[in-house]
Formats: structure tokens, sequence, C-alpha cells
């Protein structure tokens, strides 16, 4: 990838399908992101995947699959979303979403600071 490292390493982040699933709003915390993942419960452009550090590529389809649609936690996930990030977008009716674009850093945390951790792994 071209680029800023430290840039590139929190898209990369962000591009998990656990990170993707917590940021469409199915589940309220990323481990319980992770959780739903594990278990079978998401697809990617129609098929399952249960490997949470998937990366998600922009322009997917992710989805809750047909028998986990009724879940509470995923119910109550989605109505309690305030307000999504920019770079998904979510059919709460269908419970699916599309991985639009990678994130811009703006759209990020700004208390992190990227520098410090690769200047730590470049030890």
């Amino acid at each position: 990838m071209a680029g800023v490292t430290g840039h590139n390493f929190l898209f990369l982040l962000e591009s998990r399908l656990d990170n993707v699933v917590y940021r469409m709003c199915f589940a309220r915390t990323r481990r319980g992101a992770r959780q739903l993942v594990n278990h079978g419960h998401i697809l990617v452009d129609g098929k399952k995947v249960d490997i949470p550090s998937f990366i998600v590529k922009p322009g997917s389809k992710v989805e809750v699959k047909e028998a986990s649609r009724n879940m509470a936690s995923i119910n109550e996930a989605l109505e309690a979303t305030l307000n999504p990030v920019a770079f998904v977008t979510i059919d709460k009716e269908k419970k699916a979403g599309t991985y639009v674009r990678l994130p811009e850093r703006n759209e990020l945390n700004q208390e992190f600071n990227e520098l410090l951790v690769v200047e730590y792994y470049n030890r």
C-alpha cells in the first residue's frame, strides 16, 4: 500500500470484518461483533465468513445470516444506533450494509497517535 504507514495501518484495522460489523451497528461492542463473526452469523457478499480478521474490500456487502436476523442482541444494537459512520451504509430492515470506502483519517479517533505505534514496532 502506498501512503503514510500509520494511516495505512489504521485503514487495515478498520477493514477487518469484526470492526466493519461493529461499525454497521450489528453489535454494541467490538467484542460482540467478533463473537457474531466467530459464531457464523455474518455473510460477506453472500458467503459465510467466520474469521474476524478477514479484510473486507470496499464495495463488499456485509449482512446478518437469514437464520440470525431475529437475534435480540443484533436488534438491540441496531435500535441503539445514533450516528453510523459515513464509510458504511446500513439497511436496518434487511440487517445488511455495504462497506462503501476506506475511511478518511479525520473520521477515525483523533486521540490516537498512530506514529507512536509505528515507531514502537520499528525497533
